[in-house]
């Protein structure tokens, strides 16, 4: 049986965020989730589907490039995937809206 700390995603939120401190691990996290977005749009304008396989790959390659080499720490992801997937979209939310910065000592 799971001994996850985590039951609910207003415990988890902050927790993920504790782990994007580094700014360029939140940048490539930013880009990532910004080029699904505009994949997705392209994949629904054109019709073509087996584009998909794209999005995870480009999702989970700009994040895991900025955990492992500027963050320096594990992905939240292996360990509450759900809550993860979730949260790096209310995060890129936040940038978009300018309320979690994406320059230096900014949060």
């Amino acid at each position: 049986m799971s001994t996850k700390k985590y039951q609910d995603f207003n415990s988890f939120y902050p927790f993920y965020l504790s782990q994007h401190q580094d700014v360029t691990c939140r940048r490539l996290h930013y880009i990532g989730s910004g080029i699904i977005v505009v994949m997705l749009i392209i994949v629904l304008l054109s019709e073509q589907w087996w584009l998909l396989w794209t999005l995870p790959v480009i999702g989970y390659g700009f994040a895991w490039v900025g955990h492992f080499f500027f963050e320096k720490n594990k992905p939240a992801t292996f360990e509450y995937p759900f809550y993860s997937l979730l949260a790096d979209w209310v995060m890129f939310a936040q940038m978009l809206k300018n309320k979690l910065g994406l320059k230096k000592n900014s949060g």
